[in-house]
């Protein structure tokens, strides 16, 4: 039997467990993999290449006897022992594929890049020699000299390698590398667990090299060269990844099709990409076919879509470029945002794209992701982008500040994260008011409302209406951090002059604290109701309205609040200030002090919680709608 999988041998076994990334990437299913392998070829491009990066996919099928070192891979997996159910499960199910035949295969092969240097100096610590970092180095990221280059690059996280082993049911990959020089190279790599195996033990993870004896205690890899089945075939310069053993849920051309627009559908309308999947080509062409085509996206914006990417196209096309800055807590950052208002949409979006032409999420904007909206953000610059790059998780698919770890910057993360929000939501509301313009009063009698859900009891009559954007969670409320600034009194107020105590002395007023601060102990904490708390009841002019906190944690612990609300229509949009408190209810009690209580900035003041339950009785004002539907808020 050939010697083509080196694991390296280790005195005991001590894990147990397969990596965990394979099971974060297996979730990400096709299009974790497509963007992984993509993103990686727009990495490589070459410097100076006018034209764009060409990634060739293929999908097939391959007879096991030209898969190089199939043999002792099956050999290690019988050898394999589980320690939990998870891992024993993994172990049978990598059983029962690896005697499948014939074998289906995905690759991905890029062009127009620059491929893996110094293959022929194997394991080297030298940070050029990228065939040695690519192959032989786990949780390592390959940097550019040229500092800009590395900056606009979509890769920091080093562990992207690992989502081709887990397409592939063995958790195996190869990848096949031709040079400047026209040196063609193929190496590979497998992940199990650490295993017994001729009565030695071993590490988890295999690679497909050979190995050259330089003195008489030392050895380094060296890389196969590259005569192997047509399938592992790459003789233009540039990189190639084979999977053998596709998972059969991986196979499917119209998803990876649709993972290519969703992921990279700036980059391809920008020319820096194209793609070809088996015999269909996507390019700046050819994109609109597919995102217009209804086989692969809804396209009736009213059936509520879920995948957004029709949207981000046609907002991308149609509009023109606003400018917009976002803030952290020392910079500011500017940014292209292409936005569309239309009252079509059912839920507002913006996608986050890097300057490479990568989406990085679907951005929810807080208190707006019902709002009828779609926007593009990209940067204007490469410092923006850079930025954005530090930010992103690990997978490349949302901006993020857990895996920072020092205080200070993560602290700088969170406020430009919230801060687009914020900025956002201007752009949002400015749009709402353009479009709906109301001659100072709402006129609300014709609108229809429509809400699932909105009865706790079946009278349609009494009951009110509540948002819940909490989706399938079961705490009873959410904690929505807004950043609402305290209104100053006038000098004139006689309730602005300190009180004094029984002493005679005045009360210590603290002082004013930094910006440092702001965000954690000066904002105003609104949580939105979730709809199982509230009970409504309009009885003549009187109107109760009944909040049950006691489930929740974070309310429970408060003795007293502030309730607000929003009118909402039935595309669950709001209208924060179309409805006045003020000229709606003559007076507000707590039913339980008996106390009147003060309506001011449209909300109920000093609301008392007894036993987790707060109750206010409203008398009505004349012409007061009952109609209505509230979003209510609790402000504490």
């Amino acid at each position: 039997m050939s010697n083509y999988w080196k694991f390296s041998s280790i005195t005991c076994i001590e894990e147990s467990s397969f990596n965990k990334l394979l099971e974060r990437f297996y979730n990400f299913c096709i299009s974790g993999l497509v963007r992984e392998n993509i993103q990686n070829s727009l990495d490589g491009k070459l410097l100076g290449d006018s034209r764009p990066v060409l990634v060739t996919i293929k999908t097939g099928t391959i007879d096991k006897k030209d898969v190089p070192g199939l043999d002792e891979i099956k050999e290690r997996i019988l050898c394999l022992q589980g320690r939990n159910g998870y891992t024993k499960e993994t172990i049978e199910h990598m059983k029962s594929k690896m005697n499948d035949e014939p074998i289906h295969y995905i690759s991905f092969e890029d062009s127009h890049t620059k491929g893996l240097r110094g293959a022929l100096n194997g394991q080297s610590d030298s940070v050029e020699d990228t065939w040695s970092i690519y192959a032989y180095n786990k949780g390592v990221h390959t940097e550019e000299a040229d500092e800009t280059v590395e900056k606009s690059r979509g890769g920091s996280h080093g562990i992207g390698k690992i989502a081709s082993n887990a397409a592939s049911e063995l958790y195996m990959m190869y990848f096949a590398n031709c040079d400047a020089e026209g040196n063609q190279h193929l190496g590979g790599t497998v992940q199990l667990i650490e295993h017994k195996y001729k009565d030695k033990f071993y590490r988890s993870t295999g690679y497909f090299t050979d190995t050259r004896q330089i003195d008489s205690q030392t050895s380094r890899f060296y890389p196969f060269e590259n005569t192997f089945h047509e399938v592992f075939k790459k003789d233009t310069r540039g990189l190639k990844i084979i999977i053998p053993f596709l998972r059969e849920q991986f196979n499917d051309e119209k998803e990876i099709l649709r993972s290519i627009c969703d992921s990279f559908f700036i980059a391809i309308l920008q020319n820096k990409l194209e793609v070809v999947v088996n015999e269909q080509t996507l390019n700046s062409k050819t994109i609109k076919d597919y995102i217009t085509n209804e086989d692969y996206y809804e396209q009736e914006v009213a059936k509520g879509i879920t995948n957004f990417t029709p949207l981000y196209f046609h907002t991308y096309f149609k509009q023109e470029p606003l400018h917009l800055t976002i803030s952290d807590i020392r910079e500011t950052y500017n940014f292209k945002l292409y936005f569309n208002y239309d009252e079509t949409i059912p839920k507002g979006r913006v996608a986050i794209i890097r300057t490479i032409g990568m989406k990085i999420e679907d951005k929810k904007i807080t208190g707006n992701v019902n709002k009828p909206f779609n926007a593009v953000l990209i940067p204007e610059s490469i410092k923006e982008d850079a930025f954005l790059k530090s930010l992103e998780n690990e997978s490349h698919t949302e901006l993020s500040s857990d895996h920072i770890k020092d205080q200070k910057l993560q602290k700088n993360a969170k406020r430009f994260i919230n801060n687009i929000s914020k900025e956002m939501a201007k752009v949002i509301e400015e749009d709402i008011k353009k479009n709906n313009p109301t001659d100072g009063v709402m006129n609300t009698s014709d609108i229809l409302y429509v809400v699932e859900n909105q009865f706790k009891q079946e009278l349609a009559e009494v009951t009110a209406t509540v948002k819940l954007n909490q989706g399938n969670k079961d705490k009873t409320v959410v904690k929505v951090t807004t950043n609402i600034q305290k209104r100053k009194k006038s000098p004139h107020d006689p309730n602005a002059n300190p009180t004094k105590r029984p002493n005679g002395g005045l009360k210590k007023v603290k002082p004013p604290k930094n910006e440092d601060v702001y965000e954690e102990e000066r904002e105003k904490i609104r949580f939105n109701a979730h709809p199982d708390i509230v009970e409504r009841a309009i009885l003549g002019n009187k109107e109760i309205v009944r909040f049950d906190f006691s489930a929740s944690e974070e309310v429970g612990k408060v003795k007293m609040c502030d309730i607000a609300l929003a009118v909402v229509d039935g595309m669950g949009a709001e209208y924060t200030s179309e409805f006045s408190m003020s000229k709606s209810y003559a007076h507000a009690v707590d039913l339980a002090t008996g106390e009147h209580l003060k309506i001011e900035d449209n909300s109920i003041k000093g609301i008392k919680i007894k036993k987790g339950i707060a109750q206010i009785k409203l008398e009505l004002k004349p012409g007061y709608n009952k109609a209505l539907k509230f979003v209510y808020y609790v402000e504490v």
